[in-house]
């Protein structure tokens, strides 16, 4: 697992030491951003159910202005702030030990939105997902032109419209897949 791009090409990051985590391969976080393009220096990030933190150290290594990173397990922050200090952006960062939930319904409280954000929740969790969705949107935490990335197992499908999201983008990698959504324009 590395930085694939940006000020810290090449950069390796920890790795889980358990199963319960599963980085993004980096074939899938190439192609990701690829289909991303350009990412703005004042862009926001929100990392949810971030694991190791690549993806966000990506936005980072690309220019990304910020990016919060969300996991509620403990392993899971240690290697986020491991991979931050070895990249050296933990000024660009914030960690938050919480449920991802729980942390949208802060975000929209504090009225925080993002330009992008990820989540890859464990696998075999629908409701999880659909909750991450529903939120998102109740809480108004994407930004009008931001994009919010979903991993998920090719298994799990998604509606084209989901409350006031519309999918831009849908990619399968073997058993894995990738959802792109924005918000539907009034």
């Amino acid at each position: 697992m590395r930085v694939i791009s940006g000020q810290r090409k090449g950069y390796r990051l920890k790795g889980p030491k358990t199963t319960n985590i599963r980085p993004t391969e980096d074939r899938i976080k190439e192609s990701m951003f690829n289909i991303l393009g350009y990412i703005d220096e004042e862009s926001l990030v929100l990392d949810l159910c971030a694991g190791t933190g690549s993806i966000g150290i990506e936005f980072l290594s690309r220019g990304a202005q910020k990016a919060y990173f969300v996991d509620r397990s403990r392993e899971s922050i240690q290697c986020i702030k491991e991979n931050l200090a070895h990249t050296k952006l933990e000024d660009k960062a914030e960690i938050i030990k919480s449920d991802a939930i729980k942390s949208i319904v802060n975000f929209g409280k504090a009225h925080m939105s993002f330009d992008y954000i990820f989540t890859d929740p464990p696998y075999k969790s629908a409701e999880l997902i659909n909750g991450i969705i529903e939120n998102i949107w109740k809480w108004n935490i994407l930004k009008k032109n931001g994009i919010l990335i979903i991993e998920h197992e090719k298994s799990l499908i998604f509606d084209n419209l989901i409350y006031g999201l519309k999918r831009i983008d849908y990619r399968e990698y073997k058993d894995k897949c990738l959802s792109f959504y924005t918000l539907v324009e009034n």
